[in-house]
């Protein structure tokens, strides 16, 4: 080590303004500038239209992935942010973790400024109090103040962006990967009415396009995932959901077993996938073992849905995907053991034939 005197000092440090900061290191805004990074920025425009549906302020979102190779997306909601404060929405990046609770379904890092930043080219309209106001963008710089753009008949908020070709290996949605998600949110939030349409060339096909709305919640998740399963040991899907307070939150449960291998168990936080599962799934685990009086519960032929929302959702690790939190495994447990227990002994026939299969080969 040298013994002369550090330089270091407050001339070295560079501070990144808007949009600098996000443009110089995309990947720590969207996880990588790959196809996935890229659904990332929709899903960082999807996540205030969506809450607002949520709440009760729109009552749709459509997406879709233009001719052109731009994005759109469109709600229906009040058109927060109208008139000349547009522009703050667009470039005020978010500081701190945002407060969340089981009501939300948190789809952003940063939210729409990230795709503003993100993207050559954004036109930003916002429709409110009779008026249509529009400001474009470039890399995240204003071209020109809000401008009213003449009458709307309604209100809403319409945001078209073209992601960065400079910056993302790839600027190619895949409609199917976007759908697959599209449709979680809606099982998960049966209130919920996502819209997804392909405008871009297919040889002359037509343009695709898929509704997302699900009113039968989580039973309606499971009989989408357990479609192609053989041979159901019991044809009806068992479905219900559970308030408690040592969850400070509720689990929504659906499940089927079938004689195949079945789908496994799909387990989501706040509407977010928890793919190494955790509390919510041991605890599902346990209640099943105890609603069936075997000393373990396994997967085989299973195919179900674990749906928890809490309105402080504790994760292990920083990827998010597994959950820990105290209270929540019991919780599910004790819903679990007693709503299956009551539905099994109300049809004993159907709770031999699930013992019979866990007891198979």
């Amino acid at each position: 080590m040298s013994d002369s005197p550090s330089t270091y000092s407050a001339a070295n440090i560079k501070v990144l303004e808007w949009p600098e900061a996000i443009r110089k290191r995309p990947g720590m805004y969207v996880g990588s500038t790959s196809q996935r990074g890229l659904h990332q920025l929709v899903y960082e425009v999807l996540d205030r239209p969506v809450n607002a549906v949520l709440a009760g302020r729109a009552t749709r979102v459509d997406v879709t992935l233009m001719a052109d190779g731009r994005i759109r997306v469109e709600d229906d909601g009040p058109g927060d942010g109208g008139g000349l404060g547009l522009e703050g929405p667009m470039t005020h990046v978010r500081a701190g973790v945002r407060r969340r609770d089981r009501r939300t379904v948190d789809l952003s890092y940063v939210g729409a400024p990230v795709a503003n930043a993100l993207s050559s080219e954004l036109t930003a309209e916002v429709r409110r109090d009779g008026v249509r106001w529009v400001q474009e963008y470039e890399r995240g710089i204003s071209l020109a103040p809000p401008s009213p753009a003449g009458p709307a008949t309604a209100s809403g908020t319409t945001l078209v962006f073209r992601p960065d070709a400079d910056l993302f290996e790839t600027v190619e949605c895949s409609f199917d990967d976007l759908l697959d998600r599209f449709r979680e949110l809606a099982f998960l939030n049966r209130d919920l009415t996502l819209t997804l349409t392909d405008e871009r060339p297919r040889g002359g096909a037509e343009p695709r396009q898929e509704h997302c709305r699900f009113p039968g919640g989580a039973r309606d998740f499971v009989e989408f995932l357990a479609a192609g399963a053989d041979n159901p040991v019991h044809t009806d899907i068992l479905h219900f959901e559970w308030e408690d307070p040592r969850l400070a939150g509720t689990v929504e449960v659906a499940l089927r077993w079938s004689e195949g291998p079945g789908a496994g168990v799909r387990s989501f936080a706040n509407s977010a996938r928890t793919p190494e599962g955790g509390t919510h799934v041991n605890g599902f685990l346990d209640g099943v073992a105890a609603a069936l009086g075997l000393p373990e519960a396994t997967d085989h032929g299973l195919t179900a849905v674990v749906s928890v929302k809490l309105d402080d959702p504790e994760f292990e690790g920083a990827t998010r995907g597994l959950l820990g939190g105290e209270g929540v495994r019991d919780g599910v447990a004790e819903a679990v053991r007693g709503h299956l227990a009551a539905c099994l002994a109300a049809h004993p026939e159907r709770a031999g034939a699930v013992v019979r299969r866990l007891s198979g080969p």
